[in-house]
């Protein structure tokens, strides 16, 4: 597998395709996803500050994954923060989550920081299942139940 770079403007479709089935496996739709141009200037901003961060996985010269990296502050502390791990249907449950894992683990390292979280929706029970074998733990709900946070360490 490879991991490239988001190039807004190139990987236009791709990003927002993927980004709209995370919404969808999540949440039973896309309603949640909001505009597409909304989506696309927060992701520019969020690649000037983390190009390593938000990249697309490729396999075979397919894009098959996606991974969206930033560090941020939470409680006073410098956290690694998932925004997504997403993977093409057809691609779960194959072993392939724990390779994007690693790459997340070595981005998190390279930023200097040994505690990361994400927010997962809890119908989501295969990404809580997932997570949980990762080594990470629910911290709690959020968003008035829509989401649990969850935190593992380097």
């Amino acid at each position: 597998m490879k991991f490239e770079e988001i190039d807004v403007k190139k990987h236009r479709d791709t990003v927002v395709e993927f980004r709209k089935d995370s919404f969808y496996v999540s949440f039973g739709d896309t309603a949640g996803f909001g505009e597409e141009e909304e989506y696309l200037h927060w992701l520019g901003e969020k690649i000037s500050a983390f190009p390593k961060g938000f990249v697309l996985v490729e396999k075979e010269r397919k894009y098959i994954g996606q991974l969206e990296l930033t560090v941020r502050e939470f409680e006073g502390n410098d956290i690694g923060y998932v925004n997504l791990y997403y993977l093409i249907p057809e691609m779960r449950g194959k072993g392939r989550g724990k390779e994007l894992h690693r790459y997340a683990m070595q981005f998190f390292e390279n930023n200097k920081v040994s505690e990361y979280h994400l927010r997962v929706s809890p119908s989501n029970t295969a990404a809580v299942k997932f997570y949980r074998k990762m080594g990470m733990e629910e911290v709690g709900s959020e968003v008035e139940g829509k989401v649990i946070r969850m935190k593992g360490y380097l």
